[in-house]
């Protein structure tokens, strides 16, 4: 490659990466990516995309063993974990080849190499640089640890979790959070004795505590054990297996000890502060239209505070093309990002929950809505909750779901959420018989002052 200038240049081919450098190259701007892994990042490799195919075995084997309670014959043979991992591989590789295709469709300028931030123009990669009009950061996290806490052997993080080849009898998991909870569902269904330990008060702590609670409710039903509210203070491995001390002196003995407890940011030795970024705790602060302190450097995904979340650094990815492109687009309201935790069952949620609305509205009305009087929800034998929370005669400015599949009603709460609808604007949509998205309905209904199936 003669010309190493272009109007783009992009540090990272994640999630946040991609989406800017395919916006970018449909507006008519010249990109160049720099990526020293594989296109597509840590959600198509390591994140989210493996592990739903993951969770979806997991439900396929709940199925197998459950089948007796709709008077089908099935039991479970057990799980091939070999085969499980070729279908979470082959899903993985036919991805990875529609977005190497979408590079090449796009023509963009793809540079295999580590990258270092120069100044506000230009990125390093091994010796030759590249300029851009404009530079965007998107070099995505990592699996944290805690302070003294070494990844390796039996203690893994969730990279190497999805690459296991036996399923462990006994596992402990540090981190009750969505990637925690998510990892002990799957084990919890192929059979694994799983206890998960977090140290803040609930399991999903970033949840309405409704919501918290009712995950809580089902898990205990499903024999995952966990510790809320307790810390974790060390891990000994042997050749037999990891001990797993807390502060309040019990101790677990377990196969394998998986690390979830969060997401740091990649920031570190690639030039950012010695070119100007303003940085906190390893992120990149941005303003609302993702700019860094640096002229006409921007940043996107998980490397900048808030929600990580491959959906949100693809869109953060797509609004800094557009603005850059002199668009001039809506700034993202964080709120306004679904997000979704695929155990079984689901969490989804959109919006606040009821204390950070308190804290915005002062007053709110909140509306609980239970997936036993849903029809879909009692054919697929599944429990849980919609809550609904709003401003006092105001919007619908919090929904929060509990249960399996809600994840797919996602769709339709993050557009009351985000089209600001009042109860009244929801409550008249006809939603189809019998499917969950009723659920959503009657809950309107009943936050409309209609209620029809609901009492009190």
């Amino acid at each position: 490659m003669t010309d190493t200038s272009a109007d783009l240049v992009i540090l990272g081919g994640g999630s946040g990466g991609y989406a800017c450098a395919f916006r970018a190259a449909e507006l008519g701007l010249s990109v160049v990516l720099i990526e020293k892994d594989k296109l597509g990042g840590t959600c198509l490799h390591r994140g989210c995309i493996p592990t739903k195919a993951l969770l979806h075995a997991a439900e396929v084997a709940d199925s197998a063993r459950d089948g007796d309670q709709f008077g089908v014959k099935t039991s479970l043979e057990g799980i091939d974990i070999a085969g499980v991992n070729s279908y979470k591989d082959g899903v993985v590789s036919k991805l990875y080849k529609g977005v190497q295709g979408l590079f090449k469709a796009h023509k963009i300028t793809v540079v295999e190499g580590a990258g270092t931030l120069v100044d506000a123009k230009t990125v390093e990669v091994d010796g030759t640089r590249y300029t851009g009009r404009n530079v965007v950061l998107a070099t995505g996290s990592y699996s944290k640890s805690l302070p003294g806490l070494e990844l390796g052997g039996r203690v893994i993080a969730s990279e190497q979790a999805l690459n296991l080849d036996f399923v462990p009898e006994k596992v402990v998991v540090l981190g009750g959070g969505v990637i925690g909870v998510e990892f002990a569902s799957v084990w919890r269904s192929f059979g694994a004795e799983v206890t998960i330990v977090e140290a803040l008060p609930h399991l999903v702590p970033n949840e309405d505590e409704f919501i918290s609670k009712r995950l809580e409710r089902e898990f205990r039903k499903r024999g995952i054990k966990f510790k809320t509210g307790v810390k974790f203070t060390g891990a000994q491995q042997s050749a037999e297996g990891v001990s797993v001390s807390l502060e309040n002196g019990d101790q677990y003995d377990a196969d394998l000890l998986l690390v979830a407890v969060g997401r740091g940011p990649n920031t570190a030795a690639l030039g950012f502060e010695e070119a100007g970024v303003t940085m906190e705790r390893g992120f990149v602060r941005t303003d609302d239209r993702l700019r860094t302190s640096v002229d006409g450097v921007y940043a996107v995904g998980d490397i900048v505070p808030g929600l990580q979340l491959a959906h949100r650094g693809f869109q953060q990815g797509i609004f800094v093309a557009e603005e850059i492109a002199g668009l001039n687009p809506q700034a993202i309201d964080e709120s306004g990002i679904p997000r979704v935790t695929y155990s079984h069952p689901e969490v989804a949620s959109v919006g606040l929950t009821e204390a950070a609305a308190k804290e915005q509205y002062g007053s709110v009305e909140t509306f609980n809505y239970d997936l036993a009087g849903n029809g879909k929800s009692q054919i697929l034998k599944t429990s849980g909750a919609v809550k609904l929370v709003r401003a006092t005669d105001g919007p619908v400015v919090g929904l929060h779901m509990v249960g399996d599949r809600v994840g797919e009603l996602i769709g339709e709460a993050q557009l009351i959420y985000n089209w600001e609808a009042l109860p009244e604007d929801v409550a008249p949509l006809v939603h189809a018989h019998p499917t969950q998205t009723e659920a959503l309905g009657e809950a309107h209904l009943a936050l409309a002052g209609k209620p029809l199936h609901v009492h009190g």
